[in-house]
């Protein structure tokens, strides 16, 4: 009960998070693009902490403990600021470009960018349902176990996949083309998140060398 108390803690925590880098840069709470991305987090985050603290604690206690000073290794440190870093420079990019109405984008592009947002959302939570070590830290478990079915069969980190489709989708979803420019540095924290990540699982998991032969994509089908 406390891990779920907890889990529902960090999601009031993330809507007040993105309550402040959202409204407080628009400047006013009449931004109903904000208020449906926000409506979007909170059902597709809650449900499934809440399941996973009914139903799988271990799973909820490998993904609440997060954040830079959670993880062991330097790189992945930086990594971990750089995302949370990413998703403030998009929020409040967008928040601005909507409050200065630089870009006129029209509903539905809105509409798409939402989609993009839950689409993301939803499929990083159905990863965690097919590798249940899909830790919020890289860090490898006694007897865990390499897994190369589902969604681990099309690209080696589908996580960080649809983490990206999530945070493409924002800008878009909050009003904002000019927001589409703060995605650009994603691309270089998640290949040093993915680099570091992939040197320790090929030292500590094992079996995984064999899978990078018979998965050689690592984040996108056909190119990388």
């Amino acid at each position: 009960m406390k891990l779920l108390i907890q889990a529902v803690a960090a999601s009031l925590f993330g809507i007040l998070f993105f309550g402040v880098v959202l409204f407080w840069p628009a400047g006013t709470f009449d931004y109903w693009q904000a208020w449906m991305f926000i409506a979007i987090f909170i059902v597709m985050s809650t449900g499934p902490s809440v399941y996973w603290g009914l139903r799988k604690p271990e799973v909820l206690r490998r993904r609440m403990k997060s954040g830079p000073m959670a993880e062991t290794r330097p790189a992945q440190k930086v990594a971990t600021v750089g995302i949370v870093a990413t998703v403030i420079a998009v929020s409040v990019v967008s928040a601005v470009d909507h409050r200065f109405g630089w870009s006129q984008v029209p509903i539905w592009i809105v509409v798409v960018g939402n989609i993009l947002v839950a689409a993301g959302l939803g499929m990083a939570l159905q990863v965690v349902n097919q590798n249940e070590y899909a830790a919020a830290t890289i860090t490898v478990e006694a007897q865990q176990p390499v897994i190369s079915t589902g969604l681990y069969g099309v690209v080696r980190h589908p996580m960080y996949a649809f983490a990206s489709l999530m945070i493409v989708g924002m800008p878009l979803a909050l009003d904002s083309y000019w927001g589409l420019l703060a995605v650009v540095p994603a691309v270089a924290v998640f290949a040093l998140r993915i680099a570091d990540e992939e040197k320790m699982l090929r030292q500590e998991l094992d079996g995984y060398d064999e899978y990078t032969r018979k998965v050689r994509y690592r984040l996108v089908p056909g190119v990388w």
